[in-house]
């Protein structure tokens, strides 16, 4: 007797979508964002007639979806727009979090509305849920790491927050600083000033000031000392107070300059280190100063670890996807016992 293969149960859900949203701010531009819906939905049946849409499907997917057009409906009202990005990213989050509305776990709207700094008709914003708590948690603590690969919005989420910071006056002065990496012996051969070697090496936090601030007055706030860019080896001997100071590529630094910055701390102030601990660029036998502290701090008060991973990556697609095939690749090396990491 041959036995047919049993059919999952079938749900279907209805939505209908207010008058005042245009079916184009739901759908997209050509029905781009139901097709992005429609691919991470496959099993699932979703129909459109005038302002209503139904889905049938799983009572899984058909949850997933109707909480999906909710909290789409829930960015619309706030006159933001939906994005394919912004999409795929609440199917990524609805997922992790499952179906049913957990009041602990931030939603995706709630993640895609937290404006941190608007300048010339851009709006900055987190764009994944453990940017949204990297973000929440520098506004609670006075130190916090963002740890995380190249494109998860690290240094550029801390910079937002310290303009923030700034035009709400809760600190008077902005400073950014990394270390100059190999800048050793070159800088005795390089040609010019001081400054004029070291600025290859702050140059992409000059290019993130003019991302959000007004690009003539930056001069006239470095002039001023409201805004600082500098070297880490400025930093020593230094109280830092009323200030929020950003330390960026972190795992570039020995134990000995963290240990030199993060004690440079002073009243009314605010640190955010950042760094990639899989990009550590310092000669062989030198430990990271990024690497060492995650184990002593471990527990301190008022110290928060956020970590970023592939999932964050705000840049092309396929940044993400090769951070995910590098760290296969170490993980293969690991296994097999070969030492050193890819560069």
């Amino acid at each position: 007797m041959t036995q047919t293969p049993t059919q999952q149960p079938q749900a279907s859900a209805h939505f209908v979508v207010p008058a005042k949203h245009p079916m184009v701010t739901v759908l997209g531009s050509r029905d781009a964002l139901l097709r992005v819906i429609e691919t991470a939905f496959p099993a699932v049946n979703i129909h459109v007639r005038g302002n209503e849409i139904s889905a049938t499907g799983t009572p899984a997917d058909v949850a997933l979806v109707q909480r999906l057009f909710d909290e789409m409906m829930l960015v619309l009202r706030t006159g933001q727009p939906m994005t394919e990005d912004g999409v795929e990213r609440s199917i990524a989050m609805l997922r992790t979090n499952g179906s049913a509305a957990d009041p602990a776990t931030e939603t995706p709207a709630q993640v895609l509305t937290q404006n941190i700094l608007s300048n010339r008709g851009r709006t900055i914003r987190p764009m994944t849920l453990n940017q949204k708590r990297y973000v929440d948690a520098i506004d609670k603590h006075t130190i916090v790491f963002g740890i995380g690969p190249a494109g998860t919005g690290k240094t550029y989420l801390a910079m937002a927050k310290a303009i923030q910071a700034l035009q709400a006056k809760q600190v008077s002065r902005i400073i950014l600083t990394r270390p100059a990496v190999e800048a050793g012996e070159r800088l005795g051969f390089l040609p010019g000033t001081l400054f004029e070697k070291i600025d290859p090496y702050l140059r992409p936090l000059y290019d993130a000031l003019h991302d959000m601030i007004d690009p003539d007055s930056i001069p006239r706030l470095m002039a001023a000392g409201t805004i600082e860019v500098a070297p880490l080896a400025y930093m020593r001997g230094r109280t830092l107070n009323d200030a929020f100071i950003i330390l960026d590529e972190a795992q570039n630094t020995s134990a000995e300059q963290m240990k030199m910055f993060l004690t440079r701390l002073g009243f009314e102030s605010k640190m955010v280190i950042t760094g990639d601990v899989t990009q550590v660029d310092l000669p062989n036998g030198t430990k990271s100063g990024l690497r060492q502290v995650q184990e002593i701090l471990d527990g301190v008060e008022d110290v928060h670890f956020s970590r970023l991973t592939s999932t964050d990556v705000v840049r092309h697609k396929l940044v993400g996807r090769i951070v995910d095939a590098y760290e296969r690749f170490d993980d293969r090396n690991a296994a097999n016992g070969v030492k050193g990491r890819t560069p």
